[in-house]
């Protein structure tokens, strides 16, 4: 139930609880595939010089259980006997619930986040907002399986109205209605377009679902309770316990889970052609994701800075809708 509950938190990369147990502080350090340079040994040299040994070092994402999702609710026996005739009636409102929660913690993460680019005025040009958003994450080598476009309500009415993109034709009109129930639209440029209504309506946000990692856990059930279940599913668990208390003549029931989030940086290897070597950065940066917005203004790296360096994706050469002029846009008269 709560698997099917969730959108967001359904787009990360996901990660149980086993290895929490006895961690200090409950945190863990997430294992991010470390970077080598290659290097060049001169055909037929002399073999006066040796050849050059690196040092291999995955780098280590810390990761911090931060949360106690739950629902609890109070059921007396006139309730019980009369209004609710099975448990299942007051489990799905409280999964739910617990969903929200997790929801909500994973749009934070994900709106909270600071991204290197941002795509504005995306609504004067949709598919080449999106094609520019695929060639700004090739440019920063983000994974290329499981990418998403997670778009606010507007920027879908937007998308749906676009004949470039022509979504619900492509695929019929009673399939485009039955994806548009689940959150899935279409999958386009390579992204997996997916609508919440949570986050900011114009914005969109185009990911691997690398670049954010999803704890969950369920507590152990205590040995005090007469009935408790802990249920693991697709990388979510939660726990449901129930008891009663005699003395209010009531049931308790509390559903519950441990979640935690945190976004994934990485070190970026590039070209540098003047002296024909290659350049693995000092600093690690958050490339897994990018911002898009209907309106608003581009927002790219400094041409100096390290990250346009090395990816070339710089202030230097921002996406602008073709035919666009800044000075009629309503928003800058």
């Amino acid at each position: 139930m709560l698997e099917q509950e969730l959108i967001i938190p359904n787009l990360f990369q996901k990660q149980g609880v086993d290895q929490f147990k006895g961690a200090e502080n409950d945190t863990i350090s997430v294992p991010v595939e470390g970077v080598l340079p290659f290097h060049d040994y001169a055909w037929r040299n002399d073999r006066s010089n040796p050849i050059q040994f690196d040092v291999y070092n995955e780098r280590k994402i810390p990761v911090t259980f931060g949360g106690n999702v739950y629902s609890a609710v109070k059921l007396t026996d006139e309730q019980y006997d009369f209004d609710i005739d099975q448990w299942s009636k007051l489990l799905r409102p409280q999964v739910k619930a617990v969903a929200r929660g997790l929801a909500r913690r994973a749009v934070n993460t994900l709106t909270s986040q600071t991204y290197n680019v941002t795509i504005g005025n995306a609504g004067q040009n949709l598919r080449g907002a999106l094609i520019e958003a695929r060639r700004v994450l090739n440019a920063f080598h983000a994974p290329k399986e499981n990418r998403y476009l997670l778009v606010g309500t507007d920027f879908e009415s937007a998308l749906l109205s676009d004949d470039k993109l022509n979504l619900a034709q492509n695929v019929g009109d009673s399939e485009a209605e039955s994806a548009l129930r689940t959150a899935t639209i279409a999958d386009r440029m390579g992204f997996r377009i997916v609508v919440d209504q949570t986050i900011p309506a114009a914005a969109a946000y185009a990911f691997s679902g690398s670049a954010f990692i999803f704890l969950s856990a369920a507590p152990s059930v205590p040995q005090s309770v007469p009935f408790g279940a802990t249920q693991s599913f697709e990388g979510i668990a939660a726990r449901w316990v129930r008891d009663y208390d005699p003395t209010y003549m009531q049931d308790r029931s509390v559903v519950n889970t441990y979640a935690g989030f945190q976004t994934v940086k990485d070190v970026l290897v590039g070209w540098d052609n003047t002296n024909q070597v290659e350049v693995i950065s000092t600093q690690e940066h958050f490339v897994r994701g990018i911002k898009l917005d209907l309106d608003g203004k581009s927002d790219y790296p400094a041409a100096a800075s390290e990250l346009a360096v090395i990816t070339g994706v710089s202030d230097a050469k921002v996406w602008t809708p073709v035919g666009y002029k800044p000075e009629t846009d309503p928003a800058n008269v």
